[in-house]
């Protein structure tokens, strides 16, 4: 480290230890910063719902792992003597707020498909690698992070509120390649399932999309109630009867076996159905085969998001983020010394988001 680095103070960081185990906070220097690599400081992380089915033992990680991947913060340090931009191409200073990919796809390394560099070999990902030895500042919740190289990352105004701005880098950018994998939504009939913030920011990605109808379906009365700030036309329960229309587009947002055959039932002719939150083990979708080849239906996936899907995810919330009550999603923050009670409160309470607020 430099005499430039060496003027920041040691950092706090909750290593995850496994389900069942309490998390360990730790303080550790900030190692010495790399060349290409950036140092943030975090102000801000949700908790995912990845980061939550980890927590409870329904995904996999490594031991000793720092959660979190929906980011803000700001730069603290730059390499010296170099114009730095971001993705988008702007000049970002000391200070700037920035928010970031999940992932970095190593320099030496060509990924499968330019729409496809999250399914890179060798890929970082942010809050879902070891903390070991100094390399400990690589998640959400820690006071820093170190941007590896080709992160990409986006300067954000400071007027989007923290508890917004640290979605965009995974629900959002998520829901922006849905919407990118189905197509052109305009004037046409879409039904989500799950009324978490995948499920809302895609209806009202779809609004802005120009959807002629869009429904939204879950198994909790509650989440429904936030469909009407979000764009939609009419909620269903899940545990009801299907009663809803046939429709052009199904979403899935909630990985559940049940909702992915209940929204391939739902298909008009030529319907395409996006499943998005099939992220960890379940039981086989039991699919009618004659059913998706006589309406000439199509099943695609999406798994995280590419550039553009973040660029867009981006642009869409510094649009809509006062149209939208995003913030209102929310609903509890805590102190990382206290994300032990955060991801209590998350998993007991299914909240929207669950924010950890870093001073």
């Amino acid at each position: 480290m430099n005499s430039e680095q060496s003027i920041f103070p040691p950092g706090k960081a909750a290593l995850f230890k496994g389900p069942g185990k309490p998390f360990e906070i730790i303080a550790s220097e900030i190692p010495p910063i790399n060349d290409g690599e950036i140092l943030v400081k975090t102000l801000y992380t949700t908790l995912c719902g990845s980061d939550i089915h980890t927590y409870c033992g329904r995904r996999q990680e490594p031991p000793n792992v720092v959660l979190g991947h929906e980011i803000v913060g700001d730069i603290l340090w730059l390499p010296e003597g170099r114009t730095v931009t971001d993705f988008r191409g702007q000049p970002v200073s000391l200070g700037d707020r920035i928010t970031w990919s999940i992932f970095a796809v190593p320099t030496h390394v060509e990924p499968p498909r330019k729409d496809m560099p999250q399914k890179s070999d060798q890929l970082f990902k942010y809050g879902h690698t070891s903390a070991s030895g100094n390399d400990v500042f690589n998640g959400g919740l820690a006071d820093y992070c170190i941007l590896r190289p080709n992160t990409a990352f986006i300067k954000l105004s400071t007027d989007i509120p923290l508890n917004v701005a640290a979605t965009i880098s995974c629900a959002h950018a998520t829901v922006a390649g849905a919407l990118r994998v189905a197509g052109d939504i305009a004037g046409k009939k879409v039904l989500v399932f799950g009324a978490g913030l995948l499920g809302l920011s895609c209806t009202a990605m779809c609004k802005e999309a120009g959807a002629s109808w869009i429904g939204l379906v879950d198994t909790d009365e509650s989440r429904l109630d936030w469909g009407n700030k979000f764009g939609t036309d009419e909620t269903y329960l899940a545990t009801t009867t299907p009663s809803w229309p046939e429709v052009d587009v199904v979403f899935d947002m909630t990985g559940s076996p049940d909702a992915m055959k209940s929204g391939l039932n739902s298909l008009a002719l030529g319907g395409s159905a996006i499943w998005i939150g099939a992220v960890y083990p379940a039981k086989p979708v039991d699919v009618d085969a004659q059913q998706v080849v006589r309406k000439l239906l199509t099943i695609k996936g999406l798994h995280n998001y590419n550039y553009d899907d973040f660029v867009n995810a981006t642009a869409f919330i510094e649009t809509n983020y006062k149209k939208y009550a995003f913030s209102e999603l929310v609903e509890k923050e805590y102190a990382l010394v206290e994300v032990e009670e955060a991801f209590k409160f998350a998993h007991e309470h299914k909240p929207i988001r669950v924010g950890i607020k870093l001073n």
